[in-house]
């Protein structure tokens, strides 16, 4: 469901989702247990955390790095999650664009081994240009990161990285989304496009939720 910015006002509505699966999609068992856990979803050991760490709630966004609505998003959210400033966000690459998308997902998730996750994130979110290889490895570089060396991390690393990958996908398929941006805000689910005032809104329907439950 991709809403457009005038709709929003009147399609703000979330769907409860229960991370435990008792009301969301059975889906096959991952190795180490249900990829719709609450863990796997909202705590994947693979994917590093951003924003505030320590957050009283979690955000996390399915997204792809040539998806024009993720871009157009991208600003918005960070802004929101700046200026709440208890926001624990997890990135999950869901590379649907094709070939150049999944690259560029597992190139990202490789810099994590350098400590700069949030880095990738941020330069192939905010590349101006259609994607290529080049173009990814040169968004990186700019960023600071060591392009040889993630790019040897990536193949040391490809089993969890491809895993990680997997387990999103079949999250995202799970949950009904159809395309990206999608959102999961602690135990509600939300695809569609949101301006930074509606991601407050969000945090905050997010928050009232979470005081009846554990989820963070």
């Amino acid at each position: 469901m991709k809403l457009a910015r005038s709709t929003l006002p009147a399609a703000f509505a979330f769907v409860f989702l229960a991370l435990s699966g008792v009301a969301a999609p059975v889906v096959p068992a991952a190795p180490g247990g249900d990829v719709l856990s609450r863990d796997r979803v909202l705590r994947d050991p693979d994917i590093p955390a951003a924003g505030n760490p320590k957050g009283d709630i979690t955000v996390v966004e399915f997204f792809d790095y040539q998806c024009p609505y993720c871009k157009v998003v991208h600003p918005e959210f960070k802004k929101a999650v700046e200026q709440d400033g208890k926001i624990r966000v997890i990135y999950k690459n869901w590379p649907v664009f094709g070939d150049i998308s999944i690259y560029a997902a597992r190139l990202a998730l490789a810099a994590k081994y350098q400590d700069k996750y949030a880095e990738a994130h941020e330069a192939l979110m905010t590349a101006p240009a259609k994607l290529d290889k080049d173009r990814v490895k040169d968004a990186l570089a700019q960023a600071g990161i060591d392009v040889p060396r993630a790019e040897e991390d990536l193949k040391k690393n490809a089993k969890a990285i491809d895993a990680a990958l997997a387990r999103t996908n079949e999250q995202a398929e799970a949950f009904g989304f159809q395309g990206t941006p999608s959102f999961i805000f602690n135990t509600f689910r939300f695809a569609g496009v949101l301006d930074a005032e509606g991601f407050k809104a969000a945090f905050k329907d997010a928050r009232a939720a979470a005081k009846g439950g554990k989820a963070k």
